[in-house]
This record gives C-alpha cells, structure tokens and sequence, in this order.
C-alpha cells in the first residue's frame, strides 16, 4: 500500500509530507461567530493567500501552519501549527454544543475572531471562551452587562489568548477610535494581545509588521508553553485546568 504524504505550506515555503510528520505540532483552536471571517482569517494565516469564496464550516475545519520558534536565534526550530476552525454559533442548542465540546480537548492555544463592525460578535467572545475552557456543553451563570469584570480569572488561564478583529476596513473612519477603544478593553479582558485586520489583505500579515510579530510571539507562546514550561499544572492541555465562571461581564 502506498503511504499517503501531506504537505504543508507557509507563505512560499513548502514541506513535504514525510518531513511535516517529523515536526512536533500544537493545536490552535479559531472560535469565534458564523460570519465573522473565522475561514478566511486561517486560509490567510495558513496559504498566505485571500480566500476566494468563503463557505460556511459545519463541524470543523483544520489548516496547518508552519511556524519557526524563536527564529533567528540558537533555539530556533520549526514546528507546524494545527489551526482548527470550529462551526457554528455560540446560541446553538446544548446537541450542537456537546458535539463542538470534542474539538476543545488537548488545546494549547486559542485565538478568538471578531467581526469589528457587529459588536455582538464580540461580546459572544466570552461566551466562547467559556465554553472552550470549561469545556461545558453550555454555559451558566454568564450575564453580558455594565458591571465588574474579574480580569484575574483569565490572568490565571493556561492557555494562551489571541484576539482578532477582522473586516477593520469597513469601519467607518468617524468611528474608528471608538472601535479601537472597545478592542483594546476587550483585549485587557482577556489578558490577550490583539491585532485588527481586513482577511482580503495580505499586507495586515506581512513581514516585519506589528502584527505579524504579535501574531509571532503568541505562537512562540504557544509552543513554550507546551514544550518547554515545567510546571505541570501550566502546561495547556493540562485536565484538571481551573473552571472559569465570570459573575458578570462588562462591555461599554
């Protein structure tokens, strides 16, 4: 029988099947709202190419990423990113939810999308990270409103955060600012960088950019974090991680 090979592609770089398989690999989940460009932000990161027609994913979608740790100095080394795009909406009935649950195990990263013209898809954000972290086919005691956000139940997350805001180029430029604002508190929330972006321009990603070096540091956390922490309670992944349950959650 013949052995199948895969290859996997970063940018112009491409590696054959049987080396891809000798490389250590994390997984990265994509959560995040239906509409939000959740599939065409990972084709984007993945083929460093804009995806033509976008579909929706039912189920899951995985994409892989080749990645180098700590490029261009002694302990670099590449590894490949699995990036798993997770269907579906954050409102699903409780079935839907108990079957996206067997996507969030052995997670060692999360990189939640936002479309940053449609502020309910960022509020959802903490519906979908609970729902990630605690793994529950449906979330309790949540409650989106103006009130006290305990910001030191994400500080404690093992599990790397990246926040992600898509179609940046369809804010109004009278209202940019006061998108800007809301991000950047939405950010502090999740203990998460963030990086703004237009998923139909590559030039966001580019090299050398901020946000390509975001993009590249949370990646490189990711890896240390599964690799190379020592403490086993840190490590992502790890079972028995700490519940999240927030008593209410602000967003202005």
């Amino acid at each position: 029988m013949r052995e199948l090979e895969f290859t996997a592609t970063d940018g112009d770089r491409v590696l054959p099947g049987r080396k891809m398989a000798s490389l250590d690999r994390v997984k990265v989940l994509v959560l995040g709202d239906s509409g939000v460009g959740k599939s065409s932000l990972v084709h984007l990161l993945c083929q460093n190419q804009v995806l033509g027609n976008p579909s929706w994913t039912v189920g899951c979608s995985v994409d892989v990423r080749v990645h180098d740790y700590k490029e261009g100095t002694p302990e670099e080394k590449t590894f490949y990113i699995e990036l798993w795009d997770v269907g579906g909406s954050v409102g699903s009935a409780s079935s839907v939810k108990s079957t996206r649950a067997v996507f969030y195990n052995s997670v060692n990263g999360i990189i939640l999308v936002h479309d940053l013209t449609n502020k309910k898809s960022s509020q959802n954000l903490y519906r979908w990270s609970l729902e990630a972290l605690n793994k529950d086919s449906s979330p309790t005691g949540v409650i989106v409103s103006n009130g006290d956000y305990d910001a030191e139940q994400f500080a404690e997350n093992p599990v790397p955060l990246l926040l992600i805001g898509t179609k940046f180029d369809q804010i109004p430029e009278n209202k940019r600012n006061d998108v800007l604002t809301r991000t950047a508190f939405l950010s502090e929330d999740f203990n998460a960088e963030e990086i703004n972006l237009d998923c139909t321009n590559p030039r966001y990603l580019a090299a050398g950019t901020s946000n390509a070096v975001k993009l590249s540091r949370f990646f490189d956390k990711v890896i240390e974090k599964r690799y190379f922490t020592r403490d086993p309670s840190q490590m992502v992944g790890f079972t028995d991680r700490k519940r999240f349950n927030f008593k209410s959650l602000h967003y202005d």
